[in-house]
């Protein structure tokens, strides 16, 4: 189930500069432009080894990007697996124990448990709450065309086909089945919130493309809450949105594809997509479509999304 050793177009930057923020926690930057508008933030990093994120946050500070209304946030968040990356194993540092975007309902942050997740999302509990709309950066394992994710509210999909880019969106009606992501922590996770939380999938991790790409979003998505002037970007390719059915989980070591898959490919009815011991994943629906599906099965961990296309 493991593919080749990807190229790395990208490697990490020593991240220290960026380390003595201004709102007392290592790594979050706030910029007030002291004229009304919403506060937005711009989130990198909540994988270790999804670089593209902070190749966006970097260019952001480094650039000067400063809001003309409003408020802008920017933060690097798992820094601690960020600077875990090993070359010869450049996926391991995704996470160094818990699953950074899987953690954020009160029964994680308030619970007993700790490790290194759990503590930086408790120290960027504030800075996510604090925030009216949130961009939180992210990647994939493959080289699969960008994607928007994002909960089921209409605020959400209005900003995203606004933005126009990525051009698919992965809707979900149920939230996403295996923990609490970033995106949904507190009031953005209701439905009565006006704000817009939206995760963005750049492209494969390591790729230049998929910085590039980050960048261009990042600055999207600030400007179409107004925080800067930039111009709209030029129509591009229809949307497409896919419905998120459910959420499969490893539950056994042998748990197998039954054919290599990368994403977005499609499965009749009932067709057989992978088995997990004894048990047989199939398609639930007409075209049902497999978004990330797992480089490598551990159990615990998410094997693979399967989703209807939707208008």
């Amino acid at each position: 189930m493991i593919a080749d050793t990807p190229a790395l177009e990208v490697l990490p930057r020593d991240l220290a500069p960026y380390r003595q923020g201004n709102v007392g926690i290592d790594y979050v930057h706030r910029f007030e432009s002291g004229k009304p508008g919403p506060h937005v933030l711009v989130n990198a990093l909540t994988h270790g080894n999804e670089f593209c994120g902070m190749t966006a946050a970097t260019h952001l500070l480094d650039s000067g990007v400063r809001p003309n209304s409003g408020t802008l946030t920017i933060s690097f968040a798992n820094v601690a697996a960020y600077e875990s990356f090993d070359a010869s194993r450049p996926f391991d540092s995704r996470q160094l124990v818990h699953n950074l975007n899987r953690i954020w309902s009160a029964e994680w942050l308030d619970g007993p448990e700790h490790s290194p997740e759990l503590e930086r999302a408790r120290e960027m509990r504030s800075v996510v709450a604090a925030a009216d709309h949130i961009l939180d950066i992210h990647s994939t394992s493959q080289a699969v065309q960008p994607f928007w994710v994002y909960p089921q509210f209409g605020r959400n999909g209005d900003a995203a086909l606004a933005i126009g880019r990525p051009a698919v969106h992965l809707v979900m009606p149920q939230g996403l089945g295996s923990g609490t992501p970033l995106i949904q922590h507190g009031r953005h996770g209701q439905a009565d919130h006006g704000g817009v939380a939206l995760v963005a999938e750049c492209g494969q991790h390591f790729l230049k493309a998929t910085s590039q790409l980050a960048i261009e979003v990042a600055l999207d998505f600030i400007a179409h809450f107004g925080l800067i002037d930039r111009p709209l970007a030029a129509a591009g390719s229809p949307q497409r949105r896919f419905g998120l059915l459910k959420t499969c989980m490893v539950t056994t070591p042998e748990f197998r594809f039954v054919r290599p898959l990368i994403g977005f490919e499609t499965f009749a009815e009932g067709e057989l997509i992978a088995t997990d011991g004894d048990t047989e994943i199939r398609a639930l629906c007409h075209d049902c479509t497999v978004l990330m599906p797992t480089r490598q099965a551990i159990v615990g961990r998410e094997g693979v999304y399967l989703a209807q296309p939707i208008n």
